[in-house]
């Protein structure tokens, strides 16, 4: 009985913090919104201690703020906070392709193995989707498949520690910018759809175009958000 109860707790946990992320992802809970452990309970039904879990693992992640008198609330975040962000996405970014370019073990083998072509396929298969959603201004589908685009692209690099951090940076620029992408009435092709040239230029190994895509992407955003900003 003990058992079915942990992996009850454990699904519940999952589930609402899949759902809180979603909402925050979506832009439909605003910046600056605070909510209790007992507030989100009540909302889903359950019991105290799976949303607790559930939103101490949201604000590990960026994507909650603790507050010590109020219990949760969505950060509010800045345009000097996403600047930053940027900064550090490009650092991680930048040694994942000197790594790349220096022949780190999991590119050793000719781009005809098998595991690395089918990574690719995955990867190139996302980055379409991500391109599609970036074209039909589907900022909701956009967001759920760059992240996985991005979280799988970093497999490549066999360094899973470094995958979790940009892929907790990505989220929480995502958090920044949907704030203020939101107020657009039409997004589309004002969101940056250059992933598939990204796979291209890294199954090639030509770090440089990758670097410059990723540069051009991160530039594009930044142009956008402050555009916002100052509107």
């Amino acid at each position: 009985m003990s058992g079915n109860g942990i992996v009850t707790r454990s699904t519940l946990r999952q589930q609402i913090a899949d759902a809180l992320r979603d909402e925050v992802l979506a832009g439909r809970l605003r910046p600056g919104r605070a909510f209790t452990v007992k507030e989100i309970a009540d909302q889903y039904g359950v019991s105290a201690t799976p949303v607790r879990e559930a939103l101490v693992d949201l604000s590990a992640q960026g994507i909650l703020e603790a507050d010590q008198h109020r219990g949760f609330r969505v950060p509010e975040y800045s345009l000097a906070d996403y600047r930053h962000m940027i900064e550090a996405r490009s650092l991680v970014t930048d040694g994942m392709f000197q790594a790349l370019a220096a022949g780190h073990p999991a590119f050793r083998g000719p781009l005809e193995d098998p595991r690395t072509l089918a990574l690719l396929a995955t990867v190139r298969r996302r980055g379409e989707e991500a391109q599609r959603a970036a074209a039909a201004g589907d900022l909701i589908v956009l967001i759920g498949y760059d992240l996985r685009f991005w979280r799988e692209l970093s497999v490549l690099f066999g360094n899973p520690y470094l995958g979790d951090f940009l892929h907790r940076l990505r989220v929480q620029s995502w958090v920044c910018a949907v704030q203020r992408l939101r107020r657009l009435p039409d997004l589309r092709g004002r969101l940056w759809a250059g992933h598939t040239d990204l796979v291209e230029a890294l199954a090639r190994r030509d770090t440089e175009a990758a670097r410059a895509l990723v540069a051009a992407a991160n530039a594009h955003s930044l142009a956008l958000l402050e555009d916002l900003s100052d509107s």
